[in-house]
Order: structure tokens, then sequence, then C-alpha cells
């Protein structure tokens, strides 16, 4: 189950620049937010399965999804 998952998540985060640019404008911020959020979710999971600290947890929590949020391109 695991490697599913893991195989399907390798699929949706390969697929996702695919996606956007397939809509004809080549950038679209809304899919680049998604894309930019699933890439947090694995950096925060990746701190907490690596050191089990709850305050380093909920402090990337919150500082991760800022910084990637800021590094969007404007449109």
């Amino acid at each position: 189950m695991k490697q599913l998952f893991c195989w399907l998540s390798g699929l949706v985060l390969t697929l996702t620049p695919a996606v956007a640019l397939a809509e004809g404008v080549g950038y679209s911020r809304g899919n680049a937010i998604l894309y930019f959020f699933a890439i947090a979710v694995v950096l925060i999971f990746g701190i907490h399965d690596i050191f089990h600290k709850r305050w380093l947890t909920w402090t990337s929590a919150i500082v991760i999804p800022i910084v990637l949020y800021m590094n969007l391109p404007a449109q």
C-alpha cells in the first residue's frame, strides 16, 4: 500500500505541471498554488518524519507555505 501511495504521489506531482501547461496560457497562478501546496505537504511531512518534534513541525507548517507562496511569480 505504501508503494502504491508513493507511486501515485509521484505520478500526480509529475503530471501537475503538464496539466498547467495544457491549459493554453502556460501559467496559471491557481495551478501553481496547488503544486506548491503539494510540495509544502511533502516537506512538512518529511520534517515531522525525520525530527519528530511537535514544535518544529508546527513551525515548518507555518513557515514553509508562506515562503512558497512568496516565491510564486507575479501574474
